[in-house]
């Protein structure tokens, strides 16, 4: 099973990036997780008569190619980052790579709350039309105190939160075989 994560801001340091990449080491006997960077897309301009830039192009053929996709969001003022926005927005508005795709909605923040706000902001984002991802329900991993619980090599350190990341994860990939059994029949 082949998985794109999105780390989802455009920072050079991102508790979302480690936990993505900690995930990618975690589940590599089971799946592959390829991080992908939304950092060199362009702010989405509608009246933009150019044409599609090749990094929006790149991401929505790699999100097209992928059998689901994990999104890494951080929670800024109880919102989705610009950048990620910006991204569903160039993909939705290009190539529509979400439509019927599963996707895994994680985040990690320092506070306690996690990333609740921007999660639930995003799964109504993705729900949207001309967007019309897949979202797994009820099993969103929010991270809460990531600068506690990842240690200086990227690893999560708490045993039940790994034990629950380990749960939501089993969840998605059902949910992946199951979503792309039925494209199958279809």
């Amino acid at each position: 099973m082949k998985l794109i994560g999105i780390v989802g801001n455009n920072a050079n340091f991102s508790y979302n990036r480690i936990l993505l990449n900690y995930m990618a080491k975690h589940f590599a006997d089971q799946v592959e997780i390829e991080a992908r960077e939304i950092r060199d897309l362009p702010m989405f301009c509608e009246s933009n008569e150019g044409p599609v830039p090749e990094s929006v192009m790149d991401l929505a053929n790699a999100i097209d190619g992928a059998d689901g996709v994990i999104i890494a969001t951080p929670e800024y003022d109880h919102s989705i980052p610009a950048a990620l926005k910006s991204c569903i927005e160039w993909l939705s508005y290009a190539a529509h790579p979400f439509v019927d795709k599963p996707v895994m909605i994680i985040g990690a923040s320092l506070g306690q709350q996690g990333t609740s706000w921007a999660q639930t902001q995003l799964r109504e984002i993705l729900n949207s039309p001309g967007v019309n991802a897949r979202v797994l329900s009820g099993n969103q991993f929010m991270l809460s105190f990531a600068k506690q619980q990842l240690n200086e090599a990227g690893n999560l350190t708490n045993e039940k939160t790994i034990h629950f990341l380990d749960q939501c994860f089993a969840s998605f990939e059902q949910f992946v075989q199951v979503n792309n059994s039925m494209k199958v029949a279809e």
